[in-house]
């Protein structure tokens, strides 16, 4: 299979990242073939028809950590199938090593992947020199995927400095960055030189969109609590951008924020990647959009007022969205 490579450019407005919908029974250690493929293609075909960009999957919310090999593959043909080149499908590769990574990378671009959303293995934390021989060596091995680098410090282990983004950023195959935070963001632009997409979190994407004109897209896990609240804030940046004018993009950042607050215990981010897996599906249940379904094991286990900060987020984002629909 031959396939060309994208480039950062090619990566805009609002990427959603969605969680493994499962099973009821996915909580029990027991049970297999927790993947509901129904309810995958359902949400796949939903945000496509919503007009998110491009989707990312099977990161931390995602559960790749707790599915068996055999989920990952039926849950990425699952997501290939209904996306069907409409819009491109990251899909996370990251084993516990090299080799099962680059096996699991070859199988996901077999099945059609556009790319694969890649964290660095964790178990031990890396040093810069491994975590970017890491990245070198998956390219070599799968050199037609598209790579967009996980960048989470509490999953890996690492705090992913600006010398790793300027030696990353020869990689050709790396052409995007799930993004957390706009503290080092400036530095980190500097270092990458144009050649990585950085995408912000939603809840920061305003602010890192004032910061610098190459910021043009960005990730959402709230995507599949009411998507029309993620294309709200896209198409707010772009009329933004294209009039001069900051009042509504700025205003409806006011709406928004307040629907991250109880997500995060304590105000922690911290302790929410704790208890990050079923904090983000308490979250989506309650939002109503989606069935994410239980949590497999052995992250399952969560305190009760921590979830239902989470649902109170989930909720209202689910109002926002139904206010915006109504202001339609």
């Amino acid at each position: 299979m031959v396939r060309t490579l994208m480039k950062p450019d090619d990566i805009k407005g609002a990427w959603a990242i969605i969680p493994t919908p499962a099973m009821d029974n996915a909580s029990d250690w027991r049970a297999t073939k927790t993947v509901d493929l129904d309810e995958t293609a359902r949400v796949v075909n939903g945000l496509i028809d919503a007009g998110i960009n491009g989707i990312l999957s099977m990161g931390t919310l995602g559960e790749a950590a707790t599915m068996t090999h055999d989920e990952k593959l039926d849950f990425m043909k699952a997501l290939v199938d209904a996306a069907a080149g409409r819009v491109p499908i990251f899909v996370g590769t990251t084993c516990l090593n090299t080799r099962d990574t680059i096996a699991l990378t070859r199988q996901a671009f077999e099945l059609g992947a556009d790319g694969t959303m890649l964290g660095i293995p964790m178990w031990c934390a890396p040093s810069l020199d491994v975590a970017v021989q890491f990245y070198k060596d998956v390219a070599e091995a799968v050199p037609e995927m598209n790579i967009a680098i996980y960048a989470n410090p509490e999953a890996f282990k690492f705090d992913f400095p600006r010398p790793f983004w300027a030696q990353v950023a020869e990689i050709p195959q790396v052409v995007t960055a799930k993004y957390i935070g706009v503290g080092n963001l400036l530095a980190d632009l500097s270092a990458i030189r144009g050649r990585i997409k950085l995408l912000p979190i939603d809840f920061d994407y305003y602010a890192a969109a004032r910061m610098d004109d190459s910021i043009d897209a960005f990730w959402s896990s709230g995507s599949v609590c009411d998507p029309l609240v993620t294309t709200t804030i896209r198409d707010n940046i772009l009329q933004a951008r294209e009039t001069g004018d900051w009042s509504a993009a700025r205003a409806f950042q006011a709406r928004l924020g307040p629907t991250a607050a109880p997500l995060f215990p304590n105000g922690s981010f911290k302790e929410f990647s704790t208890y990050n897996i079923a904090l983000e599906k308490a979250r989506m249940n309650a939002g109503g959009w989606m069935n994410a379904g239980p949590v497999r094991p052995p992250y399952h286990l969560c305190p009760e007022p921590y979830l239902e900060g989470a649902r109170q987020s989930g909720r209202m984002w689910a109002e926002l969205g139904k206010a915006l629909a109504a202001e339609k």
